[in-house]
């Protein structure tokens, strides 16, 4: 089914976006990836009466970091800040589904990006060269994208968002084996893990124990946590 955006600036720019060379490994389960990108598109000038005969290519490079995959639930999001009116309609739809402790995956990035360079050439063979060096130096956490030059920060968030959709079904996978996915008093085994990491390392002084309560607020569990919490500041 072909998917339909309300703005045709949006769709133009999705239909328009391809990944000539995709990452060859998913994204990890159990550590972050760091992805290196080419985007190559064709100069928004490019039609102007000035801009000449020869044909040029733009090449955006940089990198896209992607954390760990954090087990979340609708009841979670539900108490996170950030989230507009739309969102918090679509997340009381979720829990209506599947119930407001249903494991999900919630993938977090972070875009560096790195230099621009304009070259001589057409675009699509620019990215094949791009692409066949690539393949030689078996570069296999470097993909090269084809996108819009004046939009080219979507063509991004459409590669991103199609990585991981091919990475989520083995993230869930691995979880799932290894229990993190059941649940304890309303969260995820993998939620209990990560507070116990968190209270470790407050313990240590590496992490604010602000962040540690706001986590505990967010699944519901500080009364759970109570006694250990407050015995970081009884030192």
């Amino acid at each position: 089914m072909e998917e339909k955006y309300e703005n045709p600036r949006i769709e133009y720019v999705m239909r328009n976006t391809r990944v000539v060379r995709p990452p060859s490994q998913t994204l990890a389960t159990f550590g972050s990836t760091v992805i290196k990108y080419h985007m190559v598109s064709v100069p928004v000038y490019a039609d102007l009466p000035q801009a000449g005969s020869v044909e040029e290519a733009v090449i955006r490079n940089g990198t896209v970091r992607a954390e760990r995959p954090q087990v979340v639930t609708p009841y979670y999001l539900s108490r996170t800040d950030g989230f507009g009116k739309n969102a918090e309609e679509f997340l009381e739809q979720i829990t209506e589904i599947y119930g407001a402790h249903a494991p999900g995956l919630l993938y977090t990035y972070k875009n560096e990006f790195g230099s621009t360079e304009i070259v001589s050439g057409n675009a699509d063979e620019v990215s094949s060269r791009i692409q066949d060096r690539l393949d030689k130096e078996d570069k296999r956490l470097e993909a090269v994208i084809r996108g819009v030059d004046d939009h080219w920060d979507l063509s991004l968030l459409k590669f991103i968002f199609d990585l991981t959709n091919r990475s989520v079904q083995g993230n869930f996978g691995d979880l799932n084996s290894r229990g993190l996915l059941d649940t304890r008093d309303g969260a995820p085994r993998d939620a209990h893990l990560r507070i116990e990491r968190m209270l470790e390392e407050a313990r240590r002084g590496e992490r604010d124990p602000s962040e540690v309560h706001a986590e505990l607020e967010r699944w519901g569990l500080f009364e759970q946590y109570e006694d250990r919490f407050l015995a970081l500041f009884r030192r």
